[in-house]
């Protein structure tokens, strides 16, 4: 059986099981062995895409969308993050305000504490 003919996650772990073993053989030439590791390699990425695309039955299916469905933040506490995301937004544009009526901008501040660091590890 090589990669290509498994068609489950626990054909394909057999087969490297079975691998593992020959490998672990004192008398297996290095072709053999070589040739096993690349069938390991094949078979570790079978695995990979049948984890990444799991072959659900319509019962499954519709069971993991309602764990998903438990699983989705509350809408209390997605506003609780939008109100907090707007409180910052409102800090910054005050902050703004401030520089544009004292004539500098946040720009020229963060210059003028960059000069000032720089002149105190002088």
């Amino acid at each position: 059986m090589n990669a290509n003919e498994c068609t489950t996650f626990s054909e394909a772990r057999a087969r490297l099981d079975e691998i593992a073993s020959e490998v672990r053989k004192k008398d297996l030439s290095l072709e053999k062995s070589l040739d096993l590791y690349e069938e390991a390699i094949q078979l570790g990425n079978r695995c990979a895409e049948l984890v990444d695309k799991p072959d659900f039955t319509p019962e499954e299916a519709e069971a993991a969308a309602e764990a998903l469905e438990e699983e989705t933040p509350d809408a209390s506490l997605t506003g609780e993050a939008e109100s907090q995301e707007a409180t910052v937004s409102d800090e910054e544009e005050a902050l703004a305000a401030e520089a544009e009526e004292e004539g500098s901008t946040p720009q020229d501040e963060a210059a003028e504490e960059t000069d000032d660091s720089d002149a105190a590890e002088d």
